[in-house]
């Protein structure tokens, strides 16, 4: 093992909660090419059972102190091409940890355009300045008569470049500028003010009007939402540090002062003071206000993406309805309702196009064409999209299962989150070549009830849209955190490769777009896969892709029963050794969790499959090829609410969580907008994150409590107590709802008022978001 690989592993060992040997093994393993969810799984002796959410931590990690590391080698070049690398600056730079630290260090080597103070060095002012720093008896003004010159007309001019070299000297004291830095991070208040002039144009940023809170401690979504209507030119936005000490001179002044020994009696040092206080101004105050205000978008951004990939992974492992025939319709109005049945598989069996509302109202038309379709077809399930017209639909749907002979198909609301993406991507014109754009999104709906994760995976993760402030964060950071997810939710639950989309093929791990695309290829000329085995066989598919992808596809009814479960082929004969011990036929075997649970895993441990990976192989045995995602269940919306304004506070609901952010869930009730339960009302103890208690797809009961038809917010609350009787008010303290759902498009609030109370204000700021 390297030194290097020994120091980063120490590094990062500490911040994912392992052992350096640990974090040296894992960082190996991913630089010989290994993917996390096949370390996570299947290298568990390796890593010493680290886990997923370790390994993408460490991998994060590791390709920030790689580009550190490029950093300060390019950094050591510069100065020691520059002639003035000395060992103490080696040491110092060697020992930076942060990027910040490394360019503080670098500051006063950086080649740079001619400043003020060179030009006073040239002058021979620097001479001045390291004479007024040496004596502080003397006078400033009369030490600078000696510098007079025609390029310096007078002692003015002599001070004003003896400040400038020593301004420059402050502003670049790496020491000193951490100190203060340090000061700021813990000290600083972030203050938001409206422009003049737009208020009005600016309303949805009330809140910021006149804002003020500590730096250090600024939320995710609020410094967002600050930022963006700063971008909007509504707010200004700045950081403040000591704004309320009256005393002549600050804190980060003497700061400055204590780190030359600057006093305050005699008259170099009250020079020098004047002096500190202008470098803190004119140079450090922005200077490191930028550096803060960076941080802050940088940590807002960190917290915008966890909210985004945790709601995404929710998503992704919702319960799937499975294999059974199914309706997708995809609601408009004026446009008709699109419709698709989709067999158990999920091919597309029929489509058409249905027009219940107005123009044309052909409600019995359109009833007795689906109940037809339903019948022809065996249809088990009727997924209906959730976007304009989803009520409507729904209610017309009811009416016609109420007609019908049992056994009835079950309705569902599904969320039409990307389906329009996808039907105008170059995936679903591939897919459907024949099929109408506005057909193919009723495709998508149908089979994303019966397998939210292989349908999905079709579309760009940013495309979903279940992130707060999704647009304004970094887009290639966002997206490749959303890769992560989806591959790692993709393994988690295993493909089917004999069925399995290219787009599916193409998360698991070792794959990727075309090896997808050459499996499926190999499928369609050669039939189904009989074994994993037969993957070696695809064009390109070499024994490394082999390796990584193997255990994640299954292979179901083959000829090897273990194809069908999550153990990996080069652990085949461990598995083996433990149904010989058995006794019994493999197929017998497998599912029999009494025979398995009594077996000792250390008889077949040895040094290749230590007790991690046999404790795993029996596992498997007793449940092959599980499904790690809940069991399928729908919200039942009430008869007769499909509108805000059917609803009245204390109506006890049944919804669909929808998305989650720090400060609340969002609920579907089945009536246009998105109700919001604040975490205040989540639960009837202290919750700190909404996340502890909900995830998107989770069916909960809710109470109403405020309505506010106007702004179309709803206030929810899943508190036994119902809420306090303040909230069941309702008005401008009660909490709101999301904004109205249309097809597809970004979630933007109707401007809010400046609500009264603090708990009326928590509620507002979920609505400053996409």
């Amino acid at each position: 093992m390297s030194t290097d690989i020994k120091r980063l592993a120490t590094l990062i060992a500490a911040e994912i909660n392992a052992r350096p040997e640990q974090a040296a093994a894992a960082i190996g393993l991913l630089d010989e090419g290994a993917t996390v969810p096949f370390v996570a799984r299947y290298r568990k002796e390796v890593t010493g059972g680290l886990d997923d959410t370790q390994l993408r931590m460490l991998s994060e990690r590791l390709g920030y102190l790689r580009e550190l590391d490029a950093r300060r080698d390019t950094i050591l070049s510069s100065i020691r091409e520059q002639g003035k690398l000395t060992e103490d600056l080696e040491a110092k730079i060697a020992a930076a940890t942060t990027k910040a630290e490394l360019e503080d260090i670098y500051l006063p080597y950086k080649p740079k355009r001619r400043t003020k103070a060179e030009i006073a060095r040239e002058r021979g002012l620097g001479l001045l300045a390291e004479a007024i720093l040496a004596d502080r008896a003397a006078v400033p003004g009369e030490l600078a008569a000696a510098y007079i010159t025609d390029d310096v007309p007078d002692v003015k001019a002599a001070l004003e470049g003896a400040r400038d070299v020593l301004a420059e000297q402050f502003a670049e004291n790496a020491d000193l500028i951490g100190k203060l830095r340090s000061y700021m991070q813990e000290r600083a208040m972030l203050r938001a003010r409206v422009m003049v002039g737009k208020q009005e144009q600016g309303a949805k940023f009330s809140d910021y009007f006149d804002h003020v809170e500590r730096w250090a401690t600024a939320p995710s979504h609020r410094a967002l939402a600050m930022l963006r209507g700063r971008n909007e030119e509504v707010l200004s936005l700045d950081i403040e540090v000591d704004a309320d000490d009256a005393s002549p001179v600050k804190p980060v002044e003497r700061m400055i002062a204590e780190a030359y020994a600057i006093g305050r009696q005699l008259p170099g040092d009250q020079w020098l003071m004047e002096v500190a206080g202008w470098t803190w101004r004119i140079k450090l105050s922005l200077h490191l206000s930028l550096d803060l205000m960076r941080d802050l978008r940088e940590r807002a951004e960190d917290g915008a993406i966890q909210v985004f990939g945790r709601n995404l992974k929710d998503l992704l492992l919702a319960a799937p309805a499975g294999s059974r025939a199914t309706m997708g319709l995809d609601p408009g109005i004026r446009t008709g309702v699109k419709v698709a049945v989709v067999d158990g598989t999920g091919k597309v069996v029929t489509t058409t196009t249905v027009y219940p509302f107005p123009p044309r109202n052909d409600v019995r038309g359109t009833q007795a064409e689906l109940s037809a379709l339903v019948r022809k077809h065996g249809v088990e399930l009727i997924a209906i999209g959730n976007g304009t017209g989803s009520r409507e639909t729904e209610k017309l749907v009811a009416e016609m299962l109420a007609d019908m002979p049992a056994p009835k198909p079950t309705k569902v609301i599904v969320s039409e989150a990307g389906a329009s993406v996808y039907s105008a991507s170059a995936t679903a014109a591939a897919e459907f070549p024949d099929l109408d754009v506005s057909l193919r999104g009723a495709v998508s709906i149908a089979r994303r009830l019966q397998d939210p994760l292989a349908e999905l995976v079709k579309i760009e993760p940013k495309s979903i849209g279940v992130g707060q402030y999704q647009h304004d964060v970094d887009q290639y950071r966002l997206g490749r955190a959303l890769e992560a997810v989806v591959e790692d939710a993709v393994n988690a639950v295993g493909v089917d490769l004999n069925t399995a989309s290219a787009p599916l093929l193409a998360r698991v791990s070792g794959l990727g777009v075309s090896l997808a695309d050459a499996i499926v290829s190999h499928r369609d000329a050669n039939g189904p896969f009989a074994t994993r085995r037969e993957l070696l066989k695809v064009s390109r598919l070499g024994p490394r892709a082999f390796e990584q992808s193997a255990g994640f596809l299954r292979i179901q009814g083959g000829a090897e029963p273990l194809d069908a479960s999550a153990v990996h082929p080069e652990a085949y004969d461990v598995a083996k050794k433990i149904v010989a011990a058995c006794g019994r036929d493999l197929r017998a075997l497998m599912g029999d969790s009494t025979m398995l649970k009594a077996l000792d895993p250390r008889v077949f441990a040895d040094e290749r499959f230590g007790l991690p990976t046999v404790r795993d192989i029996i596992s498997e045995l007793e449940k092959p090829g599980r499904d790690p995602r809940p069991g399928f269940k729908t919200a039942t919306f009430a008869d007769g609410i499909d509108d805000i304004k059917d609803l009245k506070p204390g109506m006890l609901l049944e919804g669909t969580v929808t998305n989650v952010a720090a400060f609340g869930a969002f609920v579907d009730i089945g009536v246009h907008q998105d109700g919001l339960v604040h975490v205040s009302q989540l639960a009837d103890r202290f919750i700190k994150d909404a996340h502890e208690i909900a995830k998107a797809g989770d069916v909960v009961k809710v109470r109403v409590v405020g309505v506010d038809i106007k702004r179309k917010r709803i206030g929810l609350t899943m508190r036994k107590d119902g809420g306090t009787p303040q909230e069941r008010r309702g008005g401008a303290d009660a909490p709101q709802s999301a904004p109205t759902r249309s097809h597809d498009k970004p979630r933007i609030s109707a401007p809010p008022g400046k609500p009264q109370g603090a708990f009326g204000a928590a509620l507002a700021e979920a609505f400053k978001r996409k």
